[in-house]
């Protein structure tokens, strides 16, 4: 979801539509329509089945279907409450903190509703479109805790969490709040997506407590070829969440995408080269690991730069989540399973940053809108604005975190018992196995 420059403002978008000359532009298109939605089928399709197989393919067997189950909850959840009330509370009204309820239930927006965020697409293909993001956030959390957090506890916290943490940042940075009036830049999710997922992970990680014979037994993965199609899946994906961020059919739009497939070859190889220098082989977990980080850390930034900004900043996603997933985890002794933290909270910071750096005046101009310049351009200041808008998203993401689960804890229980672990979350929770 690109971000609409601060020179313009929600107030300046909403000056668009009111205004009779201006609003005759504003024109549903079939080649946008359509284009947006096979971008948002290929966002939902990250989630399913796409973040389900990455993610069941790491977890140990005993636990394959209950970790996707959580892709499955999340999916279910997360869309009926989106078009209940979180859209509205998101991308309606100008609230500096949050939204209004002008389109609870969806009850406004007719046949020819534009969103004034997107004026070539109908606003319910925004609306679903966006919905994608909000799934995909709430299910990558779930990584963090796999192999002991109770699927009940998971199902309370997506609902608490969606409304607590991502609902506010989303309209901060893309609806009209505070931070899109200050000027940060966010594509499509570095600091809504990536940050809030990461730290919440991180928090969730830490306040459930490891894992069962963590350090102690082999808690190797399942099936990588699971997670090898999972990661396809995704990688493919990816071409509709960050290229259908630009919200129309243009050259934003492909240049996006360009920079997204460098920047996951790009971090893939460097995660790899690492893991084969310190170890001696390059496993298909490292593979996989540094395709997801490159991707992941690209992301906010894929909309405002060139191609070959892409494949540098997959270069620096491989080193520097590599570093997170592997020293900072072991000198910090916490158990994030599958490195939720490592992997998109550290891109999700670096991206953002970096979008503060390469982001190029000529591509954010493509589509018509005002150029955005980062460092190398001369503009120091959007660094800084950016730097900003990752403190914000992050300190607010482990504090409002926290609380759920702590809620979450005194209500029902966080962590499955230490019979149910031992058993296997698929058995123990759900009453299923996965053949021998």
């Amino acid at each position: 979801m690109r971000l609409l420059p601060s020179r313009l403002g929600f107030a300046g978008a909403l000056l668009l539509c009111a205004s009779p000359a201006l609003a005759a532009e504003a024109k549903i298109d079939a080649a946008d329509t359509g284009f947006m939605i096979l971008s948002t089928a290929l966002v939902l399709m990250m989630t399913l089945p796409g973040l389900a197989l990455f993610y069941a393919g790491m977890v140990r067997k005993k636990n394959v279907l209950a970790t996707m189950a959580q892709s499955l909850m999340a999916t279910a959840l997360v869309s009926l409450l989106w078009f209940g009330i979180g859209y509205s509370l998101t991308f309606r009204g100008d609230g500096a903190g949050i939204g209004d309820v002008s389109a609870l239930f969806l009850r406004d927006i007719g046949l020819n509703s534009i969103s004034p965020l997107a004026k070539t697409i109908p606003e319910l293909l925004f609306c679903v479109y966006q919905m994608t993001f909000a799934v995909i956030t709430v299910a990558l959390v779930g990584g963090a805790t796999a192999d002991r957090l109770k699927f009940s506890a998971f199902t309370l916290f997506a609902i608490l969490w969606l409304f607590v943490v991502y609902i506010p940042t989303a309209h901060w940075v893309w609806g009209g709040g505070f931070l899109g009036a200050l000027g940060v830049i966010d594509f499509a999710g570095g600091t809504v997506v990536h940050i809030n997922a990461g730290v919440a992970g991180l928090v969730a990680a830490l306040m459930v407590g490891k894992r069962m014979g963590y350090g102690k037994e082999n808690l190797s993965p399942y099936d990588l070829s699971m997670a090898v199609v999972g990661l396809g899946l995704l990688w493919v994906g990816w071409f509709g969440f960050n290229g259908g961020s630009a919200l129309a059919v243009g050259p934003r739009a492909v240049y996006a995408i360009t920079a997204t497939h460098l920047s996951a070859c790009a971090g893939a190889l460097v995660w790899s080269g690492l893991e084969w220098a310190q170890r001696g082989k390059p496993s298909v977990l490292g593979l996989i690991s540094g395709a997801v980080a490159g991707l992941g850390t690209i992301t906010p930034a894929s909309g405002f730069v060139l191609p070959w900004h892409g494949a540098v900043i997959g270069v620096a996603a491989g080193v520097i989540c590599f570093w997170a997933s592997t020293v900072l985890k072991m000198k910090l002794r916490y158990d994030d399973s599958l490195d939720v933290f490592g992997v998109h909270g550290v891109g999700g910071v670096l991206g953002t940053l970096l979008a503060g750096v390469f982001a190029t005046a000529s591509v954010s101009a493509a589509d018509g809108q005002p150029g955005i310049s980062g460092l190398l351009e001369g503009n120091a200041h959007q660094l800084l604005v950016q730097g900003i808008g990752v403190v914000v998203v992050g300190v607010w993401c482990a504090v409002g975190t926290a609380l759920v689960l702590k809620l979450v804890d005194v209500l029902i229980g966080l962590r499955a018992n230490t019979d149910q672990e031992r058993e296997g979350l698929d058995l123990a929770l759900h009453g299923e196995t996965l053949h021998a």
